[in-house]
């Protein structure tokens, strides 16, 4: 079987696992995930704190990434990761996987997570006995995106603790879809997602079918088709995007709405409120693992 894709496998040991994964994205990773090293399966992860990734004694990070064929290609890349995250080389394992192999092995190591008071991101593999959860079905995918970053676990929580007061929202960089899912699960009646990226707005007709919600939730391939007056807009990207938008943000929410973002780190938070704060009464929610999240009411 021809082999679609690279896997980058390496300990974690005492790297931080935001600072690894970022390292990975940024060499073109397609998805990241943290499992345990041979040896530790009898130390599972159970039941985490609300949005907290707990890792293992030994943790393992595992980065996919598009197979090209050029000639050197495996090991500049292997050379780039590890310069980035001050290794050698020879401390990560590369290997060629056959195509959407890794995408069942890694279901392995996805677990259910909780998010506030009652909303869980399960895979389809796991059940949850809490009675009063709210449930979003979600299995890793290329538009990868599980609520494990803490960007988007922040995103998670806010809207458990928004639920009921949510009518219209867009997801802008929606990724899987989880935002938008999450936030019809949790009341919300219409849903708006966009991304750039034509894998992800598959990934999340795909997970919206999944969880029930096609029908109030529409993917957008053009930013023209959002919606002019969202009750909420969430986005969860990059800082210089997010500055980038803030005008095209402001225009999509209306008076009083709501606007959440996220992905941002500790020393980008002043340059993107400020990017904001002509539009929106702009203040930090939340701080976690160094990554901050904002949130802001439309003038």
């Amino acid at each position: 079987m021809p082999h679609h894709h690279l896997e980058l496998v390496f300990d974690l040991g005492a790297l931080d696992a935001q600072i690894a994964e970022a390292a990975c994205f940024d060499a073109g990773a397609l998805a990241v995930t943290l499992s345990s090293t041979p040896g530790d399966g009898e130390l599972p992860v159970l039941e985490p704190q609300p949005g907290e990734v707990r890792l293992w004694p030994r943790t393992r990070m595992q980065a996919l990434f598009q197979a090209v064929g050029e000639p050197g290609r495996e090991s500049a890349l292997r050379a780039a990761v590890a310069a980035r995250l001050g290794l050698d080389a020879e401390q990560l394992a590369l290997r060629a996987v056959p195509e959407r192999a890794w995408e069942r092995e890694w279901l392995r190591d996805f677990h259910a997570l909780r998010f506030g008071e009652r909303l869980w991101i399960c895979p389809q593999h796991e059940t949850v006995e809490q009675s009063s959860a709210v449930i979003v079905r979600l299995d890793p995918g290329l538009a990868f995106g599980t609520g494990t970053h803490a960007s988007t676990a922040l995103c998670l929580e806010w809207l458990d603790a928004a639920a009921g007061a949510i009518d219209v929202i867009v997801d802008y960089g929606c990724g899987s879809g989880i935002l938008a899912i999450a936030a019809l699960k949790l009341g919300a009646r219409r849903a708006y997602a966009f991304d750039h990226d034509p894998q992800a707005r598959l990934a999340t007709a795909e997970n919206a079918a999944r969880n029930g919600v096609s029908e109030r939730l529409r993917v957008c391939e053009r930013v023209a088709d959002l919606p002019a007056r969202c009750d909420l807009l969430l986005a969860n990207i990059l800082a210089a995007v997010l500055i980038g938008e803030a005008e095209r943000f402001a225009a999509c929410v209306r008076s009083g709405g709501e606007l959440v973002v996220s992905g941002i780190l500790v020393a980008e938070e002043g340059e993107v409120a400020a990017a904001f704060a002509k539009w929106f009464d702009m203040r930090r929610f939340a701080l976690r693992d160094g990554w901050v999240a904002l949130c802001g009411t439309r003038c």
